[in-house]
């Protein structure tokens, strides 16, 4: 959408949690940034430089929090402030409020006569459902105060529902998780994938002899943060088990941890740049993902690539492979049968003959063409609901 837009007389602020590096929910921001090229964004903290791409070019506006000296090593332990800096923001000047939330972006407070349609890539994990996850240590006074925090948290979260008027959710998983802890509906809206960079020469006949196209190597490929809940420590087992390398881009707080657990057929990339993130995707025999994802961006970037995905088979996971096409999804009953499980899939996968074109052909539907379609079309029934008597001011 250019700035020519009918919707260019409608004033539109974005809002996001945090700006401090290109993940998924970052990527999703852009690509609604593109259809809104003079809005401002509004989030809590903003590291120039973590981002590139046209982020820049828009007026970037931070909460109080950005003046606390090194925010970016602390920002995590600031939680209980989130709140008070989202509210903080002054709206009043807006006709239509979008943010992107996986924390507190939703509880951003429109002016009256605003409409705000929230992206939530999922309620709070930490505060709701996997607070023991995050936080195992569950004794002493340091334990006790974040739990009261986080209760003050929830609290917060539930209070903040009636500021949005329309929630959209990243998967039908999660679509579950905001009727369950929010008890509102919403529509689901996969977030957008750069299928066309990632499928280029999976289209060609003879594709794995072309110049610059790697051929299928023996090895797995995982693309994550090097975080607990990502279970990368399960792949470097069932791999090592089975004697194939995996190669695992990301970078985390698990890093030294699984340096030592991986062994010689491991290797910790770190973070890569697309070129070379697009050769190791195409390169692999499959991608494996062994934790539970709201959505599953790098899947589906690795099915653009032509390369079939292992995955638990739960979650947002299931809105993206079908069992068999696409790649082989497992069940766990406990984790003491994880790893098994796990290795059975992956031995299925390297015995499946899965065609490249319909992997690539299936990311399709994940395209940043489809995104904005869509997503023009739930702005323009909301902006239209808001106004019954007047004429539609977007268009597909």
């Amino acid at each position: 959408m250019s700035s020519a837009s009918p919707l260019s007389a409608v004033r539109v602020a974005l809002v996001h949690d945090w700006l401090t590096g290109m993940r998924g929910g970052e990527k999703v921001l852009a690509a609604i940034a593109e259809l809104f090229p003079q809005a401002p964004i509004y989030t809590l903290i903003h590291l120039p430089g973590s981002l590139g791409g046209d982020f820049e070019s828009h007026p970037i506006h931070t909460s109080f929090l950005q003046k606390v000296p090194g925010i970016g090593r602390i920002y995590r332990q600031l939680l209980p402030f989130f709140p008070a800096a989202i509210e903080d923001f002054d709206f009043s000047a807006y006709d239509l409020v979008i943010s992107t939330s996986h924390c507190v972006a939703k509880g951003a407070i429109p002016a009256p006569h605003a409409k705000h349609l929230c992206y939530c890539h999922t309620p709070m994990r930490y505060a709701w459902d996997q607070e023991h996850v995050y936080f195992p240590q569950r004794r002493g006074i340091g334990a006790r105060l974040r739990n009261l925090a986080l209760t003050g948290l929830r609290s917060w979260d539930v209070a903040s529902l009636p500021r949005v008027d329309r929630f959209v959710a990243n998967s039908r998983f999660v679509a579950q998780r905001i009727e369950r802890y929010y008890g509102r509906p919403a529509e689901v809206l996969p977030p957008p994938v750069d299928v066309d960079f990632f499928r280029q020469g999976v289209d060609a006949e003879n594709s794995d002899d072309l110049d610059g196209f790697p051929a299928k190597g023996e090895y797995a490929l995982m693309v994550s943060a090097l975080s607990p809940y990502k279970r990368v420590d399960l792949a470097i087992k069932a791999c090592r088990r089975r004697g194939l390398e995996l190669r695992v881009v990301g970078s985390g707080p698990e890093e030294a941890r699984l340096k030592e657990l991986g062994g010689d057929n491991v290797r910790l990339l770190g973070r890569v740049d697309d070129a070379q993130l697009r050769r190791l995707y195409q390169g692999a025999r499959l991608f494996v993902q062994p934790g539970l994802e709201d959505f599953g961006i790098a899947a589906v970037e690795s099915l653009a690539s032509g390369t079939p995905v292992v995955a638990l088979g739960r979650g947002g996971i299931l809105d993206i492979v079908k069992e068999g096409v696409h790649g082989v999804l497992y069940g766990v009953s406990s984790e003491d049968d994880a790893l098994d499980a796990l290795d059975a899939a992956i031995d299925k996968s390297l015995q499946i003959g899965f065609n490249k074109l319909e992997l690539a052909r299936r990311a399709e539907d994940f395209s940043r063409a489809q995104f904005a379609r869509r997503l023009r079309h739930f702005l323009a029934d909301l902006l239209v609901s808001a106004n019954p008597g007047e004429p539609e001011t977007l268009h597909s």
